[in-house]
């Protein structure tokens, strides 16, 4: 499973990279809002720095609704870098947009997917990654890792190619359960990455092993 950062954040992006793990970076306009990052040539120029820092993939959502403007930025971000992946809504214009992008070799993420319904348009329409939104469907009282099983089933059934990207990860376990799901990828805020470290025997090991090494060293 791949691993991919959701941030717009350069020094957590660095800090995962640095770890030797990390595959991709997924952005939305409300993780650029969260940097102050704002302003058409402001949002492309960090979108630059991301992509310079990273040689994974990089989405980059547009704003447009409509399928000429969809279009029209998709086509302004790939001139950004080689590896900027559009990422376009689960609407009936961003279908479309999905499709054109696809007959021009565009790589594409289907973001704010949230039914098996909706992850096969998306793939019927050549989207690179669907991103179905985990923690907004836990929220809503459903069950957002089934729906991560139930289209691993349909694509693997069906020979679909698009990636599945479990998005809208709130924890460390989310990563696992997604992985034992048959996520192809996973994003998530660096937090979630480092809490994989995590667990109360392997601190309680290591200082086991460092107190036996220290007796052993003053005999």
């Amino acid at each position: 499973m791949k691993f991919f950062i959701d941030t717009a954040n350069l020094d957590h992006i660095k800090e995962a990279n640095d770890l030797g793990i990390l595959d991709g970076v997924t952005t939305n306009p409300s993780l650029m809002a969260k940097e102050g990052i704002s302003g058409k040539e402001n949002i492309f120029r960090h979108y630059k720095k991301i992509c310079d820092l990273v040689d994974g993939d990089v989405s980059a959502e547009v704003i447009a609704t409509d399928l000429e403007g969809i279009l029209r930025e998709g086509k302004e971000l790939v001139e950004i870098a080689d590896n900027i992946v559009v990422k376009v809504p689960m609407i009936k214009d961003g279908i479309k947009a999905i499709c054109e992008f696809s007959n021009l070799g565009i790589k594409t993420n289907c973001t704010l997917v949230f039914s098996a319904g909706q992850a096969i348009l998306a793939a019927k329409a050549g989207a690179s990654y669907l991103s179905p939104f985990i923690g907004r469907i836990d929220d809503s009282n459903w069950d957002g890792m089934q729906l991560i099983k139930d289209i691993f089933e349909i694509y693997s059934m069906q020979g679909y190619d698009t990636e599945i990207l479990a998005a809208s990860v709130r924890s460390s376990l989310h990563i696992v359960e997604a992985a034992r799901a048959g996520a192809d990828v996973v994003t998530c805020p660096l937090d979630a990455i480092l809490g994989l470290l995590k667990h109360p025997l392997t601190d309680i090991g290591l200082a086991k092993f460092l107190e036996d090494h220290k007796k052993a060293a003053v005999k």
